[in-house]
């Protein structure tokens, strides 16, 4: 199969989801209103709440949400076969993000912007609020162990691309203290950014970084676990700063390279006329885990993820200038996130292997599959890259420096935000030393996950990778199921059709709740006395969550009236004296 029909295959059913579907969610389920104040208008404060261009806002949202996760999970997932992977991408990101992902941004904006935390409490019940928190720190706990372990494997794999990543910092640093002093657009300094970091490719081919000299061969201290250790030393520190002074610097660059990325992807396979080697429907090995349901999990970031509710009520609801926006914000960021995976799934499946019986041995087994994902997509970047006349060297390095940014930019959000989840937890649990010392939550944020990272063979051998994924893949698709739950109680109070939403929220629960089963059969058989227990409670979380989400769900039904009251309209900001 040629790559260049898959890609203009793909691009057409995306914009047949955006033009058609979008449309019918913005005028029948979510029912947006020109007309409506938003918060941005109506509690403006310069700060958090301030009206944004769409396309500015776009930028923003697409590049918050978009991460590592798009690219790991299909380059795993394809050694089912690229079919269902690509189909899971494409039918998940019309019919499950964009309607996820755009209705957590309408329903946010309709209630004074409000987190998807707090919309469960008042949407649902005061207990929701308790589940979207447990919920939402195994997730974090989760995203921070599987990207630290990314980004130390790439370190050992690409000794070339740590300068380059480390030099980032001081380049961010500085690019944030230019825009804060001088209150001047970001645009033209992180374009520099830009520039000095793949120039810096050059310097980290010169001078590769590796612990090697320094590291153990087998135990607690090898070179892969001192670089987790360290990523989590460097996140305790960059959690506590600002995020003017890194966090939001370091964004503007990375926001950058995800265009750049997907335009070498895209041109390669046009320039190079690859051809896609692996097969469709892959024969597993006798043993190995089946792709239904497991394939749903697996794949989250990139056909629908629960994160983008956050993301979505946490920060993007307070600049949208008009509702109408959302759809484009919304729907089509999770398009955008949708079309990073199917890149990942070109670049594991077409631009690295030449031919089909060199992808069968890339992909012998699961463990291969999972412990070489990242290595796959990053050659296979190079490659297309290579089709455009970049040097094989300098596309491997290129490659690994766009996954290891999105993964730290990532790791430096989720300790942040698991901060503040303790800090919440320990509020209502009366914990109140945990709550109000910043550094004390901060060690909680960090080591939970640091522990999770160095569990024996986490890693090493790949296969333990794999599984943490698919622990952080059923958690994000419960936080997924949480943030439409909370649409669909939303929509059917209204007496709109939540047949939109039900359907992947449905879906979502009976998948999630599947490979809970599957994967606890098989901690308990290999004796997993650490990952059993956990998958135990995130069985049990989701089933509160079906519980719960029936529940409020057949009260909305009960409680509808035939004249249901007016959406509240907030008071727009008064006029400026002249």
């Amino acid at each position: 199969m040629p790559a260049i029909v898959v890609v203009a295959f793909v691009a057409v059913l995306f914009y047949l989801g955006y033009r058609y579907y979008s449309s019918y969610l913005a005028r029948k389920v979510y029912a947006l209103d020109p007309a409506f104040v938003t918060p941005a208008h109506s509690m403006r404060d310069g700060i958090d709440f301030v009206p944004t261009n769409k396309h500015v806002l776009f930028g923003h949202h697409f590049t918050s949400v978009a991460g590592a996760a798009p690219i790991v999970g299909p380059a795993i997932a394809v050694f089912w076969g690229w079919g269902p992977a690509l189909a899971w991408v494409v039918l998940g990101t019309v019919f499950a993000a964009g309607v996820h992902d755009f209705g957590a941004l309408a329903v946010s904006v309709r209630h004074r912007a409000k987190s998807i935390g707090t919309l469960a409490q008042e949407v649902i019940n005061r207990r929701a609020r308790t589940l979207f928190l447990l919920i939402i720190f195994f997730l974090l706990t989760l995203v921070n162990a599987v990207f630290a372990v990314v980004i130390a494997n790439l370190f050992v794999a690409y000794p070339e691309a740590v300068l380059p990543i480390l030099l980032q910092i001081p380049i961010a640093i500085g690019i944030g203290q230019y825009v804060y002093r001088t209150r001047s657009a970001a645009l033209l300094p992180s374009i520099v950014g830009v520039v000095l970091l793949y120039t810096s490719i050059l310097l980290g081919r010169a001078l590769p970084l590796s612990l090697e000299g320094i590291a153990a061969a087998d135990g607690l201290f090898t070179e892969r676990n001192i670089w987790v250790l360290l990523l989590f030393a460097y996140t305790f520190v960059a959690s506590r700063i600002p995020v003017w002074v890194l966090l939001q610097p370091r964004d503007y660059i990375n926001s950058h390279q995800l265009f750049i990325a997907l335009g070498v992807i895209g041109l390669g396979v046009v320039v190079g006329m690859d051809t896609i080697v692996a097969p469709a429907f892959n024969d597993t090995p006798e043993g190995s885990p089946s792709w239904f349901p497991l394939l749903f999990i697996t794949i989250a970031c990139g056909a629908i993820s629960g994160f983008h509710s956050l993301v979505a009520s946490g920060t993007t609801a307070k600049q949208l200038d008009k509702e109408p926006d959302a759809r484009y914000v919304g729907y089509f960021g999770a398009v955008g996130e949708g079309s990073l995976a199917v890149a990942s799934i070109l670049a594991c499946t077409a631009g690295l292997f030449a031919t089909t019986d060199a992808w069968n041995a890339a992909y012998a087994d699961f463990g291969s599959a999972s412990g070489s994902a990242t290595s796959n997509f990053v050659e296979g970047v190079a490659a297309f890259a290579g089709n455009l006349g970049v040097p094989a060297a300098v596309g491997i390095v290129f490659a690994s420096i766009v996954v290891i940014s999105f993964a730290a930019t990532t790791m430096d959000t989720g300790v942040r935000l698991q901060r503040y989840i303790v800090q919440e937890i320990a509020e209502i649990s009366g914990a109140r030393t945990v709550a109000r010392n910043i550094t004390l939550a901060t060690g909680i944020a960090v080591l939970v996950p640091l522990v999770m990272a160095l569990l024996p063979g986490g890693g090493e051998d790949g296969y333990t990778f794999g599984v943490l994924w698919q622990l952080f893949g059923t958690t994000n698709q419960l936080t997924a199921g949480l943030g439409l739950a909370v649409i669909a109680v939303w929509v059917t109070r209204r007496r709109r059709n939540p047949v939109a939403v039900l359907v992947p929220l449905v879906f979502l629960l009976v998948m999630t709740t599947w490979a809970l089963v599957i994967n606890l059969g098989t901690f308990v058989r290999e004796g997993q006395w650490v990952l059993a227990p956990l998958d135990a409670i995130i069985f049990v979380l989701a089933i509160w969550l079906i519980v719960e989400a029936a529940m409020a769900l057949r009260r909305a039904w009960a409680s509808r009236d035939d004249n249901p009251a007016p959406e509240p309209r907030p008071e727009p900001e008064p006029e400026p004296e002249r």
